[in-house]
């Protein structure tokens, strides 16, 4: 008799036929198993069955993935995936539209699963869909339908990985890159693309369906961009920017959002190289030139006011995609930014002395005054130098030699010398006529504040696959990182006065700058001149009033006796936020499939059970919009059976992917579940807050200390609000350090009255 490990209790389902209640031995071959159903309905040949899962996405049950059969599934008795293949390979061929189309449907729906994957791709499955979409004609019926459902199929069977996409023909590309253009003006593509948009023009008329392929066709290009560089050599010499951005001009956000995926892949493969500053016309440069400034241009003004100010909610997939696009925006300027400055370029150095010039005037300069000579124009350049804030009077050029920041911070001076003169001459001037123990160092200001945007925008650092966190006022201006330079040197000089500092409170007045932008920043402010109004509320004034007001909760309870009444609170305040966790895990929280932002959005689904027993779980079609029921996910794992949680670079799917392992954001949400038989169930939170909840109350379900920043904050504050309330008849009373003395005896009690 095995031990009841070993044994499952599922319900197999047959079309027509009374389900059969079993009890599975994992120990069992699958076969045996298989066979054993099939003759309780007496269907011959059981080679030609197999199982697969009932409800959810109905994968297929191998001998791999047997072990994550649970007590009480519901599986089905299904054609065996082989058999399934050949019999879709066929009808896919059929001469019957109808019978096509249905294959199709199926086909797409099966694709998701590697095993049938692995066998239809091995019938030269993929090769048969991409011939369908190459030869299709619009004279047959139901073609868009059907055309949807095979870009669909081919995409879910690229997606396994099993085939490499550089097998891919050039004909099914510029076939794909036809669909883009349908909504285009057809005499602008070549002859043999204009051929491909007539083919399909067909179907133009039909507005639901061809939103569906227009989709698949983004995502396709994507997958080929970011998965075969000779691919992205192909797709980039047929699109040019301005073909992409017309679908960004669409109402459709599903579409404009997989443009911008698309984009963004483009974005990741464009050579450093393509950089031009001049074209004729920025819409018909090649997406090789994606970093070119004209394109950046267009392309921020259209996604500004289509996307960004359209009148649709932003939703979270087109907010990540934002995101990843104003990361790869700004990681532009990693080159500058770990560019050196050479002392000996006079290109380089010809900067340094417009920066003098623009400064100071050149009816200043000594180089134009009648026998000047060498020495008093080195003497009047190093007192100009000093008076510019460089900390190398002599030769400022090596200022610029640290990297980070470079050579960017020198290209951030010269923007606001050029373009936003006045307020770079009132500063210098300012400063130059100030004691010199109360002048601002503009020139080691500016190097020191590019090097902190740079840290607090995370310049040159990868897009963390979790987050969503754009900023819309990035997108207003077409230099939105020297806009931002030089509103943030004018909040410096004004928090420089009004700290009244000198030069050795330098880094003093660099950490409250980078704490009023750092307050500034999640506010989100919709354009620049928001930003800076924002700033303008965050005097250094206020910032010292917020310093002060948070540091009450940890000064002005530290006598004895509040530590002591603290220390009684304490518990009870860690059993209310346990029962939040607890609760929380309750209500359940909807996590991303990692590995998907190619295709649709898929979500699976996880919370506690009622009586903190039992976790349930399973996969889900949409991002949940309120509660998931129990019963309609599938998957559970009994809390006695947890062995452990793992965090980080230890969770078995950091391990796995590498990508994920290099993402340091995407490290801090990860975590696991370990539990028997030597099992894991992944998890990637959705933002720390999540990762936070679960983490507390897995740890309170397996009888640990609920260890998180979030528990220690939730702490400090309860704790905190229940202190004020109970110490609020003592307001303005000096509590004493310590319990005043006891009083000695009275000599005689004489004084005691007995009553009669």
């Amino acid at each position: 008799m095995p031990p009841p490990s070993d044994i499952v209790k599922v319900a197999i389902e047959w079309p027509g036929a009374n389900a059969q209640l079993l009890e599975i031995d994992q120990k069992r071959p699958l076969a045996s198993i298989i066979k054993e159903v099939c003759d309780g309905w007496s269907l011959p040949n059981p080679e030609y069955y197999t199982l697969r899962y009932a409800d959810g996405p109905q994968l297929y049950i191998t001998e791999q993935t047997r072990s994550d059969i649970k007590n009480g599934t519901i599986l089905q008795l299904a054609i065996s995936p082989s058999r399934a293949a050949r019999q879709l390979m066929e009808r896919t061929q059929s001469s019957s539209m109808e019978t096509r189309l249905d294959a199709m449907k199926e086909l797409a729906k099966l694709s998701a699963d590697v095993t049938f994957a692995t066998e239809f791709i091995n019938m030269d499955g993929i090769v048969v869909l991409t011939r369908l979409v190459e030869s299709g004609t619009k004279l047959l019926s139901h073609y868009s339908e059907m055309l949807a459902f095979t870009l669909t199929a081919f995409l879910e069977l690229m997606d396994h990985g099993i085939v490499s996409w550089d097998m891919v023909s050039i004909t099914f590309i510029k076939q794909g890159l036809a669909f883009l253009w349908l909504l285009e003006d057809v005499p602008r593509l070549c002859y043999t693309h204009r051929a491909c948009a007539e083919k399909i023009a067909g179907y133009v008329s039909q507005p639901m369906v061809d939103v569906s392929i227009l989709q698949r066709s983004l995502a396709i290009l994507e997958s080929m961009v970011l998965n075969s560089q000779s691919l992205y050599q192909k797709i980039a010499e047929e699109i040019t920017v301005g073909q992409l951005i017309s679908h960004l001009q669409v109402s459709n956000q599903e579409i404009q959002t997989y443009a911008i995926a698309l984009i963004n892949a483009l974005f990741l493969k464009a050579p450093e190289d393509k950089r031009q500053d001049k074209h004729l016309n920025p819409l018909d440069l090649p997406v090789t030139d994606m970093a070119n400034a004209f394109a950046q241009k267009h392309l921020r003004s259209i996604i500004l006011n289509h996307v960004i100010r359209g009148n649709r909610p932003i939703k979270t997939e087109m907010a990540h995609q934002l995101y990843v696009l104003q990361v790869l925006t700004f990681n532009l300027l990693e080159e500058r930014m770990m560019t050196k400055m050479d002392p000996n370029d006079q290109a380089q150095r010809d900067i340094i002395f417009e920066l003098r010039r623009i400064a100071f005037d050149a009816d200043s300069d000594p180089s134009n005054a009648p026998g000047s000579g060498t020495e008093k124009r080195k003497a009047m350049y190093t007192k100009d130098y000093k008076m510019l804030g460089f900390t190398n009077h002599i030769n400022p050029a090596m200022d610029f030699t640290q990297t980070p920041p470079g050579m960017l911070a020198l290209d951030n001076m010269l923007y606001l010398a050029k373009v936003h003169q006045d307020t770079y001459i009132r500063i210098v001037l300012e400063n130059s006529s100030r004691e010199d123990k109360h002048e601002c160092p503009f020139g080691r200001s500016a190097i020191e504040l590019t090097k902190m945007l740079c840290e607090i925008l995370q310049v040159g650092e990868l897009p963390n696959e979790g987050r969503n966190d754009y900023h819309p006022m990035f997108f207003t201006h077409d230099r939105a990182f020297e806009e931002l330079f030089g509103i943030c040197i004018q909040l410096l000089n004004k928090t420089w006065k009004e700290m009244r500092a000198t030069a050795e409170d330098f880094n003093k007045v660099m950490q409250v700058v980078r704490e009023q932008i750092t307050r500034a920043l999640p506010s989100k402010p919709n354009s620049l001149d928001q930003f800076k109004s924002k700033l303008r509320s965050l005097s250094y004034s206020e910032i010292l009033r917020l310093r002060q007001s948070e540091r009450m909760s940890q000064d002005d309870f530290q006598s004895p006796p509040i530590v002591e009444l603290r220390e009684k609170i304490q518990p009870e305040i860690l059993e209310l936020i346990k029962q939040q966790r607890l609760n929380r895990l309750c209500e359940g929280s909807s996590f991303r499939k990692i590995g998907n932002r190619r295709r649709q959005e898929r979500f699976w689904y996880c919370r506690l059970a009622l009586n903190h027993k039992v976790l349930h779980y399973g996969d889900l079609d949409d991002n949940p919009q309120g509660e998931v029921t129990f019963e309609s996910l599938q998957e559970k794992i009994p809390v006695a059976d947890i062995k452990a949680i793992v965090t980080g670079k230890d969770c078995p799917h950091m391990k796995e992917k590498s990508a994920l392992k290099q993402n340091k954001e995407v490290l801090e949400l990860a975590f696991s579940i370990l539990y028997d038989p030597d099992e894991t169930l992944n998890f990637i939170a959705p933002n720390k807050y999540e990762y936070c909840i679960w983490i507390d109350g897995l740890s309170a379900l397996l009888g640990k200390d609920m260890s998180s920043e979030l528990t220690k904050s939730d702490l400090d504050t309860l704790l905190s609000m229940e202190m004020k309330l109970r110490l609020l008849d003592l307001e303005n009373i000096q509590i004493p350090e310590a319990p005043p003395p006891v009083p000695k005896e009275p000599s005689s009690y004489d004084f005691v009255y007995h009553y009669g």
